[in-house]
């Protein structure tokens, strides 16, 4: 589309029908609408609107057996095949503690919803899409062969919504401010740096201190913080498959947290994507957005943990590591020492 009046509905669908090959992202970055307006058009031919209130989900989601949880950023897809289970429901964040599907959801961000058939000769594909108000996806929930159909088609109609119009109104998200990126005390972060007791502290510090989490690991010291290569994660990658280290890997949204928690087994770089391809585990991360990774120390009760923290050119954390640990056990020494042996900015060309 070359003008910059919205497409409607119906040049919706007949441009998809004409680009059938193309991401449904890419799509709609063509169109200059949002994937949610892109799913919104086929509303009433392939698609249902659905209440978008995740309790709702969670307290259903255990019925539909093993299903592939998927949640994204710009950058990075994070998939996990499981089932929902050990769910925490709450007024502003609920928990899903599962051994494969591991979330925190941030409720008030789910806005629209909408349950999705694709059909593609005799594969008929199945899901649950959910989108903030702005028409950005947070979360999906996709059927697979061993998925009891029977539940998902009763939890779609009882989410049923009145009103299944095709358009899609977006609303902008107000940016909330993210903190000080300069002018700010270095001695007063150090020192609230150096008092944390739990990994969880963190994002209140920086909050109260009104300082940018990379402003902060910019600045704070090499004792806490150093950077890396910007090939980090993929040399992480191959070192963790090396190792069979267990890690964490979180990838966000303004709407969710996605984790997945064991070993890596299967890492292929296709083109500018890094993807680790295990059974229960996918992940699909645009290594070329990363534009800083940088090494992370945090003190606690039970000693210093150890992450990598990847950014994008816009300052925002593209995807994060951690060793696998329990509360009240330290850092696994394996991990901490893969991350640092992991080649430096300085010293990553050489490597």
């Amino acid at each position: 589309m070359t003008d910059n009046k919205a497409p409607t509905p119906a040049e919706i669908r007949v441009y998809r029908a004409e680009h059938a090959g193309l991401r449904e992202r890419d799509i709609a970055t063509n169109l200059g609408i949002s994937e949610a307006a892109l799913v919104a058009a086929e509303c009433g031919i392939s698609v249902t609107r659905i209440d978008a209130n995740p309790s709702r989900l969670l307290e259903r989601a255990p019925e539909l057996g093993e299903v592939m949880a998927l949640s994204r950023n710009d950058s990075a897809v994070h998939e996990k095949i499981g089932i929902y289970e050990n769910i925490e429901i709450g007024e502003i964040t609920s928990l899903t503690l599962g051994e494969n599907i591991d979330l925190r959801i941030f409720n008030r961000v789910w806005a629209h919803a909408f349950a999705v058939t694709k059909t593609d000769g005799d594969n008929v594909r199945r899901s649950l899409q959910y989108f903030d108000k702005a028409g950005e996806a947070i979360h999906k929930v996709h059927l697979r062969p061993a998925s009891n159909l029977n539940a998902y088609e009763k939890i779609v109609a009882d989410f049923r919504m009145e009103d299944q119009a095709q358009e899609f109104v977006a609303e902008p998200f107000t940016q909330s401010a993210s903190g000080r990126t300069e002018g700010f005390d270095v001695g007063e972060l150090r020192d609230a740096w150096s008092r944390m007791t739990d990994t969880h502290e963190f994002f209140g510090m920086l909050k109260k201190l009104d300082i940018d989490r990379q402003a902060a690991v910019r600045s704070v010291g090499s004792d806490y913080t150093w950077k890396l290569g910007r090939n980090a994660v993929e040399e992480l990658f191959r070192k963790s498959v090396e190792s069979q280290v267990n890690l964490m890997c979180f990838v966000a949204n303004r709407g969710i947290v996605q984790i997945h928690t064991g070993p890596i087994h299967n890492v292929q770089a296709m083109g500018p994507w890094l993807n680790i391809m295990d059974p229960t585990f996918h992940l699909h991360l645009r290594a070329d957005h990363i534009a800083e990774a940088w090494a992370v120390r945090k003190p606690t009760k039970d000693g210093h943990v150890t992450s990598l923290e990847a950014y994008g050119r816009n300052g925002e954390m593209i995807i994060q590591f951690f060793g696998k640990r329990k509360e009240g056990n330290i850092e696994m020494p394996e991990w901490r020492a893969l991350i640092e042996g992991l080649a430096t900015g300085e010293n990553a060309a050489a490597a």
